[in-house]
């Protein structure tokens, strides 16, 4: 197991060192001037990453009083400063970990504060957004990276182990490249390249598979309550694990289960004590349901017509809930 990352003392601030290849995407060893916007679970984290790294983290803006908490813990001698302040100091890369929806103001207001200059690298840690809401800083001679870790975070020093041998999913500029490989190395992570137009879909997948999965398993652990399990968590550990394992490896042949095998009648039953226990869980069961019924079936697992009576449960109660 990797050891754990610890951040080194960030510098005082002071005149930024000399500028060289880091900022034009050739290979290099230097240490990056870093400002990170956003003391949010995601930006204290990979502060404190790129910190532990050598790289010279001056400023960091973040004014809450969870990002405080969360910066005494992670990045306890840099300096708290304005959006501004942090985006003119950050010489070499300023890393901008703010909400999906608030990122393209953000960007957009730093530019018109001439706040952002040439030759600068203004990342994001988006998964949903790619270059294109970085054309206000690319209109003034910065360079855009979109760089999001493919990791959930707690915004405590517990994240920086979990950040060895991650996939960051990477939108650059072709001469851009080099220093974002170069990046997530530092970061102990690997590279996974998405074009433009792909970032949607794979930020979907994400979220799809993590936090859907947060849900799924709350809702699981909800249910088991109501059927008088005093410590779900215990029941579906060793269960979920082993699911998500199998899964992992052997794809749609890990499906188990009453739909898998076209249980109607099992199926029917979980369906009416849901309605009559938590209505609420019924449509999402519904949809998944459906949706395993449908790979089992392309995998081979379930024969069509053993099929049938199974997606004729599913279809009638979809009309009696709709009714």
């Amino acid at each position: 197991m990797s050891a754990p990352l610890r951040p080194r003392p960030a510098a005082q601030l002071g005149p930024a060192a000399p500028r060289d290849s880091a900022v034009t995407g050739a290979p290099t060893s230097r240490l990056l001037t870093v400002g990170v916007v956003g003391a949010g679970r995601v930006g204290a984290v990979l502060g404190a990453a790129l910190a532990a790294a050598g790289h010279r983290v001056v400023a960091v803006a973040g004014d809450s009083g969870t990002s405080r908490a969360r910066l005494a813990l992670l990045l306890p001698e840099v300096p708290r400063r304005p959006v501004t302040f942090v985006a003119r100091a950050a010489a070499d890369l300023l890393l901008i970990a703010v909400p999906d929806d608030a990122l393209a103001g953000v960007i957009a207001d730093l530019a018109d504060r001439g706040a952002l200059h040439p030759g600068q690298v203004v990342a994001h840690t988006s998964g949903a957004h790619g270059l294109a809401v970085l054309a206000p800083a690319a209109a003034v001679g910065a360079r855009p990276l979109a760089l999001h870790p493919a990791m959930t975070f707690t915004g405590t020093p517990d994240d920086l182990p979990r950040l060895a041998g991650i996939s960051y999913g990477v939108t650059a500029p072709a001469d851009l490249r080099p220093l974002a490989a170069r990046l997530v190395t530092d970061l102990g992570g690997v590279p996974e390249w998405v074009a433009e137009a792909d970032r949607p879909l794979y930020h979907a997948a994400l979220a799809h598979g993590a936090n859907h999965l947060v849900t799924l398993v709350n809702e699981a652990t909800d249910r088991l309550r109501d059927a008088g399990v005093a410590r779900p968590e215990k029941v579906l550990a060793p269960l979920l694990r082993a699911a998500l394992e199998n899964a992992l490896r052997l794809g749609d042949d890990a499906l188990t289960g009453p739909v898998s095998r076209g249980d109607a009648g099992t199926v029917e039953r979980h369906l009416a004590r849901l309605a009559a226990t938590a209505p609420e869980s019924v449509p999402a069961y519904l949809a998944l349901a459906r949706r395993t019924a449908d790979r089992a079936i392309a995998a081979g697992r379930l024969r069509p017509v053993d099929a049938q009576p199974l997606l004729g449960v599913l279809a009638g109660t979809s009309r009696e809930v709709a009714a």
